[in-house]
């Protein structure tokens, strides 16, 4: 049976497993529920490289291929239809979605293997990876916003997973209403898509906007409006600023959850669907400089914070988001297949990182402060070289996945805007010098936990597994741009080049017009020597000289605490937007609305009511005399009335 004819199957699969633990896995024992839910991962996996297998041979004429299963809303001159689609750019996150998201079921097996809501853990796990198919398949805005919200209501569902822990509902919670504010926005752009358009199908809006006139930088144009309202939905899916404050809180859920969905695929989609929607941008400059300027000053501003903290997964999550940056920076400055490019390699070596993260905390009996590990590197082996080669990959050393992604995104940048090139770099040497400062604190120098306390062990098989595949990826699934250094293709854009309009993909033109220079330049420039100076400080500070950060911490009292605080932003928000809509609800909206307006409002037409019939109760005597009495009166009005209206 061929799967691109039934691309229904590939979402099915994960659905099936979500429903039968969903319902049936309280009763269940954990290896049940481990087969169900890694039988209709593996089986979602399989089918996306047949998938694979089938698109190559496609003719191109027959690309993006599409299939209609049946309309979906019809309703006057709006009509949607529930289709899927598959297309290079499909094909890719296809192959992260299911690929990564099956290694990761994996590892969940044993890490979770101890929790009593393991049945649970697995419904929403395979229930997220039914609505991210759902999204990067999609035919049309209305199919993709299904998934948006549905990958969304999973996020909330894995924040808060431990919901008896204040902090984890809080964090579910927080998630759940930033991405409010950024769907909000989403919802608009579509609506406005469907005004400017009359459809909401990829096929006739992306063709219809490129033919469309580049509108001026001076001038809001609806392209611009679309694109910038598009970026809102973004920006809260993809945690840029102002909307990041969610993605560090995530971490309260479980650490699966943190490489799977704030690392791997949830937080990229909103880089899918601004890649997906490049021709809109295209012709829409100004938002165009908008997402670039967003993604850099994301990208420094979040690596900043990265330096200082000392919890192992807040160093990954807003590392997380300073990646995600880069990502953005490179749709801003039309290198869309780069950015891509840096999506792929990012969920390899982040979900390693996030994953290689639940190892030490697994192996230090739950404990993250980075404070209180040093020395792991001999009693837990594979979780640390898997780990250095996802941060040799991080930091862009040369040869690993991230080098080339990274390297591609500054190149494109440096031809377009020099000031956020020059941004990039700082972040580029800033990533290496906190992620080598998490690898140092955390496998080297002296042990800073009690062994009769902490029983130090490596995780089992069905964690490691997972980490020596990932670090293959992190090392090697680069290598397909590998050729641009000497003047020859990137296999990776080339792939990409018939979505994406080629004359906007900077490195491309770039390495080739360089020529075989290109690998000197690499290898030596910028963001390499950027790279260099992040690891050496890391390595001085603390390895060399582990008494210079404490030194420099009190030196810089007032800058380490404004880092440590994360530029209390949070405390901002709670000051000006928290608080102040709290009190309102309280003292407005409670009090006097609710109470004084709609249940006085209520209460008083129950009183009236109540009195009304006292006094008429009261006017029952039971003497016939009196009855008579008020029917000879009504006798005489009514008769005047009439007599009146006559007359």
């Amino acid at each position: 049976m061929p799967v691109l004819t039934y691309l229904w199957i590939l979402p099915l699969l994960p659905l099936l497993g979500a429903a039968v633990n969903g319902i049936f896995g309280r009763s269940w024992n954990k290896s049940i529920v481990s087969a169900v839910s890694l039988s209709s991962t593996t089986l979602a996996f399989i089918a996306a490289v047949e998938l694979v297998r089938e698109f190559m041979a496609l003719p191109a004429d027959q690309i993006p291929w599409t299939r209609t299963y049946f309309p979906w809303i019809s309703a006057g001159g709006f009509r949607a239809d529930f289709a899927l689609q598959v297309d290079q750019l499909t094909v890719v996150m296809l192959l992260v979605v299911t690929g990564v998201g099956w290694l990761i079921h994996i590892y969940s097996t044993g890490y979770m293997h101890d929790d009593p809501g393991y049945y649970r853990f697995f419904s929403y796990l395979n229930l997220f990876m039914f609505f991210m198919l759902l999204l990067v398949l999609a035919a049309n805005y209305l199919v993709m916003f299904v998934g948006w919200e549905g990958v969304g209501l999973c996020s909330y569902l894995l924040i808060g997973f431990f919901f008896l822990k204040q902090s984890a509902t809080n964090a579910g919670n927080k998630a759940f209403w930033v991405n409010r504010i950024g769907d909000f926005g989403f919802i608009l752009g579509v609506l406005l898509i469907f005004r400017t358009f009359g459809t909401l199908d990829f096929a006739t809006v992306l063709p219809k906007a490129a033919a469309m006139p580049a509108e001026p930088v001076g001038q809001s144009g609806v392209l611009t409006t679309i694109a910038l309202l598009l970026f809102v939905g973004a920006a809260g899916k993809s945690a840029q600023l102002p909307l990041y404050v969610w993605l560090p809180d995530a971490m309260e859920g479980p650490t699966p959850v943190s490489a799977l969905i704030h690392a791997a695929t949830m937080v990229t989609a909103g880089v899918y669907m601004v890649a997906r929607s490049h021709a809109i941008f295209l012709n829409a400059p100004f938002a165009m400089q908008v997402v670039a300027f967003v993604g850099c000053v994301t990208a420094l501003f979040a690596a900043t914070i990265g330096l200082v903290q000392t919890d192992i997964k807040k160093v990954l999550a807003y590392s997380t988001v300073s990646q995600l940056g880069y990502m953005f920076l490179a749709c801003g400055v039309g290198a869309f297949s780069a950015g891509v490019f840096h999506l792929m390699t990012h969920a390899f070596f982040k979900g390693l990182l996030f994953l290689a993260a639940g190892s030490v905390i697994h192996a230090m009996g739950g404990e993250q402060d980075m404070r209180k590990m040093g020395g792991l590197r001999k009693k837990i082996p594979w979780t640390f070289w898997t780990m250095l080669m996802a941060t040799l990959a991080i930091a862009g050393t040369p040869g690993f996945s991230g080098f080339f992604s990274k390297d591609e995104i500054l190149l494109a940048a440096q031809r377009v805007n020099t000031p956020l090139w020059a941004l990039g770099v700082l972040t580029a040497g800033l990533t290496s010098f906190y992620m080598f400062r998490l690898l140092f604190l955390t496998f080297f120098g002296a042990q800073r936990f009690d062994e009769h306390h902490v029983h130090v062990h490596e995780s089992p098989r069905s964690m490691l597994m997972p980490l020596v595949v990932l670090a293959i990826l992190a090392v090697g699934g680069g290598w397909m741009a590998a050729p641009l250094l000497w003047g020859k293709a990137n296999y990776f854009a080339e792939f990409l080049s018939p979505i994406f309009v080629a004359n906007q993909e900077a490195p491309a033109a770039a390495a080739e017009s360089a020529g075989g220079a290109g690998l000197l330049q690499a290898l030596l420039g910028a963001p390499v020597i950027a790279g260099l100076v992040g690891f050496f400080f890391a390595w001085w500070f603390y390895i060399r000289s582990p008494e210079t950060p404490r030194k420099l911490a009190a030196s810089l009292a007032a800058l380490y605490k404004l880092l440590y605080g994360k530029y209390f932003i949070d405390e901002l928000y709670a000051a000006a937007i928290v608080r102040p809509l709290v009190w309102i609800s309280d003292n407005i909206l409670w009090h006097v609305v609710d109470e004084g307006v709609i249940d006085g409002t209520v209460n008083g037409v129950a009183r009236v009511s109540r009195e009304s019939g006292d006094r008429l109760r009261q006017a029952s005597t039971g003497n016939i005399r009196t009855y008579a009495a008020w029917i000879l009166m009504g006798v005489v009005v009514f008769t005047s009335l009439l007599l009146w209206m006559v007359g």
